[in-house]
This record gives structure tokens, C-alpha cells and sequence, in this order.
């Protein structure tokens, strides 16, 4: 599984707000807000911090995907 922030984006461009907002209104750093653009994991804080701030559930801004890797036990 992997994580994707898609539903982020979108929220940010429903709210108006832009990701240099987002960083100052979370104070995140500069290299969290590219593991975002990046799809990488970045920690449970991050996460609420960011809901937090746009007063939402962490569900509204991120969701788990299928990397494809499939595994079969039998």
C-alpha cells in the first residue's frame, strides 16, 4: 500500500489556501511540504497537525492506494 494526498490538494484548492499557507499555517518545513507533492510517507503529526489546521478528519486529506504488489499465500 501506498499513501496519496490528492484529497489534500483538492481541499487546499476548495479552501483557497495555497501551499505556502498550508506551511505557515501548520509550520511545516519546506521538506515535508515536498514529501507531500511526492506522495511520500510522512509522520502521524504531520498528518493531524495538517488536519488541525483546516479543522477536518485525517481521511479528508489522505488516502491508502494499492501499489499493484499483489502477494498470493497460496
Amino acid at each position: 500500500m501506498k499513501i496519496n494526498y490528492k484529497k489534500l490538494w483538492i481541499e487546499l484548492i476548495n479552501r483557497d489556501i495555497k501551499k505556502s499557507d498550508l506551511k505557515k499555517l501548520t509550520g511545516l518545513s519546506a521538506g515535508t511540504i515536498t514529501k507531500l507533492n511526492k506522495n511520500e510517507p510522512v509522520s502521524i503529526t504531520v498528518l493531524l497537525s495538517i488536519c488541525e489546521a483546516l479543522q477536518c478528519d485525517i481521511g479528508d486529506i489522505c488516502s491508502a492506494v494499492s501499489d499493484g504488489n499483489v502477494t498470493d499465500d497460496n
